[in-house]
């Protein structure tokens, strides 16, 4: 059978103050009213039905998490008790499920991405879910096809076309993050896509590669479904390190015994980490002010400003440009556009100066 797991798990720092412990990123009602995590649930459409759709996410949100998705079953949440990057938050889920369906096959998505059109997604999703149905040996990868020369994503080069399957390709190798002359190579060669993070793959496939390159690993996670009663105790041994690392790029070069397909995925997608992406999405007005919440502007144009400190309150900006100004009930941020990756920087030293509860 078909399941998805929704990787949910991130703390989304980079938009603090808005992001906090309480309320990450993918719950936060930013987009018509809908969370990240809302759409991306509904994104899975009819692919998928709710009763095999789980959600793997920081303890601390579990409940958060059901009331935002009241059509899962409470054993569909995995609520980490810490973090420990994402090869723990595609390892453990699929050991749950190959304990529920042994000949499973899994589409793991991401909870912080916009995609348009939804419908072109669905159709790439369902192609890869067709491949590793048709390979045991594939780990299939999503590469969305990219529209500039960006620095900011990881790419993976595509080789040979995959018989039977239009928009599939083998993957030759993964690359970092590159620098504007090596991206916009990239972008010029058409043999380069942005690395999605989300992945289809049979259960045992992805376990075997596990149990091959990272046997502590697997051992413990299949440890956990079997015995959920000690993720306390065993969640925080697991290896810290992404999936991509672990897995992907060794299988990739040649580690392993299953090999590395992608689907392409030609739509517009947007990565929504911190305030200058999600300024991206948000209603502007004549000045290019990206805004949310009740505000008066004079003379000032390209900001990012966001109310959310309750009714009755305004945020008046004047003379300004290139900024982001954020307005809560408890927090104010202000910071250049520019300057608003290093947000991060600033909650590490509003945690050792302000406490825990401010962050």
């Amino acid at each position: 059978m078909r399941f998805a797991v929704i990787m949910a798990g991130g703390s989304g720092t980079r938009l603090w103050p808005l992001s906090r412990k309480g309320t990450p990123k993918q719950l936060l009602r930013l987009i018509e009213g809908k969370s990240l995590l809302r759409i991306a649930f509904e994104r899975l459409g009819d692919l998928v039905p709710p009763e095999r759709v789980l959600v793997c996410t920081g303890a601390a949100y579990a409940a958060e998490v059901a009331a935002e998705l009241p059509e899962l079953p409470a054993e569909n949440i995995l609520g980490e008790p810490e973090g420990r990057d994402s090869l723990n938050a595609v390892a453990w889920p699929a050991a749950v499920i190959a304990e529920r369906d042994p000949d499973a096959v899994i589409a793991q998505v991401t909870a912080d991405q916009l995609i348009e059109p939804v419908a072109v997604f669905s159709d790439m999703l369902a192609e890869a879910f067709a491949v590793a149905e048709a390979d045991a040996h594939a780990l299939v990868t999503l590469g969305v096809v990219p529209t500039s020369a960006h620095t900011g994503y990881g790419y993976l080069r595509r080789g040979a076309a995959v018989p039977g399957f239009e928009h599939t390709h083998q993957v030759l190798e993964f690359r970092e993050k590159p620098d504007l002359v090596t991206a916009s190579e990239y972008l010029a060669s058409g043999d380069y896509w942005w690395n999605a993070g989300m992945f289809v793959w049979q259960a045992g496939t992805f376990l075997e590669q596990l149990a091959a390159l990272h046997p502590a690993t697997h051992a413990a996670v299949l440890d956990l479904a079997a015995h959920p009663e000690r993720l306390a105790e065993i969640f925080p041994t697991l290896h810290k390190t992404s999936v991509d690392y672990a897995i992907m790029e060794p299988v990739a070069a040649g580690a392993g015994t299953a090999h590395v397909l992608a689907v392409a995925l030609p739509v517009q997608w947007r990565d929504v980490g911190g305030y200058a992406s999600l300024a991206e999405i948000l209603t502007h007005d004549a000045a290019g002010n990206a805004l949310i919440g009740a505000s008066v502007c004079l003379d000032a144009s390209d900001n990012v400003i966001i109310n959310t400190a309750g009714e009755g309150h305004l945020t008046g900006v004047l003379g300004c440009s290139g900024m982001v100004i954020v307005t809560t009930p408890t927090t104010t941020l202000v910071a250049p556009v520019d300057a608003a990756e290093r947000v991060r920087e600033l909650v590490a030293l509003v945690r050792a100066e302000a406490g825990e509860r401010h962050v």
